[in-house]
């Protein structure tokens, strides 16, 4: 899954593309004008880069995501996790929640999602 990986302005470009797609290349350079900044030509060879990395499709000037941003995600949220935390989930939600307290309903959430994700579940 490490090829899935993307550096911070790849990723700030690939957000704009996850909730515009599909959208015409012309589009998505104005918005990455107006969004990042980002010069026409910055924004072709980005396009560029990942569509040969296999993250878009430019076909007839239309851009569409090829990864979701669900699996990108998850691999930025690993690589976290195991970077930060030495891959311990005790030790990043510790972090994570600090001195901050959280609703009875959250805390449920947070155990059903530890139960549906347990090696010893059935």
């Amino acid at each position: 899954m490490e090829d899935l990986k993307l550096c911070d302005s790849e990723y700030r470009f690939m957000l704009l593309v996850w909730e515009a797609a599909p959208v015409r290349s012309g589009e998505l350079v104005r918005l990455a004008n107006d969004r990042l900044g980002w010069k026409k030509s910055t924004t072709y060879t980005v396009i560029r880069k990942l569509s040969d990395r296999g993250f878009l499709k430019n076909e007839d000037s239309v851009v569409t995501a090829m990864v979701s941003k669900d699996a990108c995600q998850a691999v930025e949220t690993d690589y976290f996790v195991e970077r930060t935390f030495g891959g311990s989930l005790p030790k990043f939600l510790a972090a994570f929640l600090g001195n901050r307290t959280i609703s009875e309903e959250e805390a449920e959430e947070i155990r059903q999602l530890i139960d549906s994700h347990s090696s010893g579940r059935d």
